[in-house]
């Protein structure tokens, strides 16, 4: 696969949410990005809190941006917070450094595009952007 299609992406979004749902998580927002930065689908549960999408777009921007899932922005954010600032700035404020923005690769380890979760704990969220992606029969990179 060379590009993420909207097929693509449609299950991803819908696999992420159904994982969400069998192991019980709070409301999510679930946000795709293909490779070049386009969004590809967007779905917030019922029930989620007025900012979940932008905080997911946030998580998926900043990862595809930096080309790194956000678990290890996350880090970068502890030992070099004025790089992570800085970085944040660059990208137009769309850096969201903590777990939940996943890279969606293909079996060669080319970059597809990224997945954000947000509405649990970031762990959870990353969970279910994981389960999405696995869904689909793509990788997930979600820094670790």
């Amino acid at each position: 696969m060379t590009e993420l299609t909207l097929e693509t992406a449609q299950k991803i979004a819908t696999a992420t949410l159904k994982t969400a749902r069998e192991k019980s998580f709070k409301p999510l927002s679930v946000v795709v990005y293909d490779a070049r930065g386009a969004l590809k689908a967007l779905l917030s549960e019922d029930g989620t809190s007025l900012k979940r999408a932008e905080i997911a777009m946030g998580k998926a921007y900043g990862a595809l941006a930096l080309g790194i899932g956000s678990r290890a922005l996350h880090k970068m954010a502890v030992d070099r917070p004025y790089f992570v600032a800085s970085a944040t700035h660059a990208v137009g404020g769309q850096l969201v450094p903590v777990p939940g923005g996943v890279l969606i690769k293909d079996g060669q380890g080319a970059i597809l595009g990224s997945v954000g979760v947000s509405g649990d704990t970031s762990d959870n969220d990353e969970i279910a952007a994981a389960s999405g992606i696995e869904a689909a029969g793509l990788v997930f990179d979600a820094g670790a």
